[in-house]
């Protein structure tokens, strides 16, 4: 492979305790699995041993936090060789933190004045004509389907379809802003050689939202999606950002005047927020300005999520420079009756689920909090005579939506083992002293042995615990 740097004149230059060869592995030419295969080695260099140290540790660390591993050992989800690379299958457990994601994720744009969608994961080829994907987006997207004499495309990008909701009828200028969202499925051409877990995958589910809007509300706007994305990623943990701000290309479309004006909103809207941010010049797409977030997680690798463009000219954008028979053509009418086009933003804060979900397993190692953990207590049973409380004891808890599960049949420290490994948050151990007095004896894997709880005590903690996102 060809790599642009740094180099050195010459390997003497390299101090000889600050390298390590750390693996050889088969690589395709390009990721092309149907070009030659070639020996890849990997290594690393480093000014001192103490950096390199530093590095193979964090390595280390990188490795115990695969979300591939973990995911195998806690059974969230798996890649099924029989159905097809990069296709995710999503374990209940996985299910079930999944289904938290997107049930905060929709209760929050809810409450944020945005309505939800629902749409096809197919359309005719014509309408990503109009979109310009089949020009620009080809080598990305599934082969065409032949439907009754016609051509259908499975979707790389839900945009297109938001626009068709916004065109379903004429809006006038008081209807704006329009805010829509959709945790919408895509699929996606990779090259095999480039799939990589959750990370790098074939169908993913974007958490996509458009606002359509006047050229005075783009500011407003804008700082509400960011106060949107610092709300739901505090949710999950994340405080630490990376923002940068690109702006106009060298080609791109729109006059100079609605350019500046965007960039001006998003620049206001970022120092409204007090957050710091570097500017890529010249690293916007060619039909608007952008705002890119990066979190950092608990190793301090950033990881790309959010997104927030201001598209200036979409329904010229398709008929200039895509040069289509026919185009979205999106407007509205003023106050003085007249046809204008209004301002398109496009954003997502979560990006794909499935990469999101492999960065919060990586981020906790596995170890989620109490709120978003699949199972938070696991009912162990000191023998099986104390079986039937067990179950009643987990019965109310999931009557309380707290999930429980009773786990049995092995002597009590493997049990507690097993849940550990697990990353159990909570285990409610129950012998003849319990089933007495009508408690638990809690251990938590935050805080240790919590003492004995009356049931409806240790449910009261675990929901508070749950709404203010702590430990127990």
């Amino acid at each position: 492979d060809l790599c642009a740097g740094p180099h050195v004149e010459t390997t003497g230059n390299i101090n000889r305790k600050a390298i390590e060869l750390e693996s050889v592995a088969g690589a395709y030419w390009r990721g092309d699995e149907k070009r030659a295969m070639l020996q890849r080695i990997y290594g690393t260099a480093w000014e001192n041993e103490e950096q390199l140290m530093a590095y193979l540790h964090f390595k280390e660390e990188a490795k115990r936090r695969d979300h591939r591993r973990i995911g195998q050992d806690l059974d969230l989800f798996s890649i099924q060789d029989e159905a097809g690379g990069g296709l995710v299958f999503w374990h209940p457990k996985g299910a079930i933190v999944r289904h938290i994601i997107e049930d905060t994720w929709k209760k929050i744009h809810i409450n944020r004045g945005y309505d939800m969608l629902y749409t096809p994961h197919v359309a005719k080829a014509d309408l990503w004509k109009i979109s310009g994907h089949l020009d620009f987006y080809k080598e990305n997207m599934f082969d065409q389907m032949d439907i009754e004499d016609e051509k259908y495309q499975l979707r790389p990008m839900n945009c297109p379809y938001h626009i068709l909701v916004y065109k379903r009828k004429l809006h006038s200028y008081r209807d704006f802003p329009i805010r829509v969202a959709e945790l919408g499925t895509v699929y996606r051409y990779e090259l095999s050689g480039s799939l990589h877990g959750l990370f790098r995958v074939r169908g993913f589910t974007q958490d996509d939202a458009h606002i359509f809007c006047l050229e005075d509300q783009i500011k407003d706007e804008i700082r509400g999606v960011l106060d949107l994305t610092e709300e739901i990623l505090l949710q999950f943990g994340f405080s630490r950002y990376e923002v940068n701000l690109s702006t106009r290309p060298e080609k791109a479309v729109g006059d100079d005047e609605i350019w500046e004006k965007a960039t001006c909103a998003l620049k206001d809207a970022l120092d409204d927020k007090g957050w710091s941010y570097q500017v890529d010049e010249g690293g916007g797409a060619f039909y608007g300005p952008k705002i890119d977030l990066k979190i950092e997680d608990a190793l301090g690798r950033k990881w790309q999520c959010s997104t927030i463009q201001v598209n200036l000219t979409l329904p010229e954008l398709l008929q200039v420079d895509f040069n289509l028979p026919q185009r979205f053509d999106i407007t509205y009418v003023d106050a003085d009756q007249e046809r204008k086009r209004p301002i398109m933003i496009h954003r997502a804060v979560l990006g794909s689920l499935e990469r999101f979900f492999g960065v919060l397993i990586e981020h906790y190692a596995g170890d989620f909090p109490l709120w978003l953990s699949p199972v938070q207590v696991r009912v162990l049973p000191v023998t099986d005579t104390q079986l039937e409380y067990c179950n009643n004891v987990a019965r109310e808890l999931k009557r309380n939506g707290i999930r429980a599960e009773v786990w049995h049949g092995e002597r009590l420290p493997k049990l507690i083992r097993n849940a550990e490994k697990q990353k159990t948050p909570l285990m409610a151990v129950v012998g003849a002293k319990e089933v007495e007095m009508q408690t638990v004896t809690v251990r938590s894997r935050f805080s240790g042995e919590l003492g004995t709880l009356e049931v409806d005590s240790f449910i009261s903690r675990i929901k508070d615990a749950c709404e203010n996102r702590t430990s127990l």
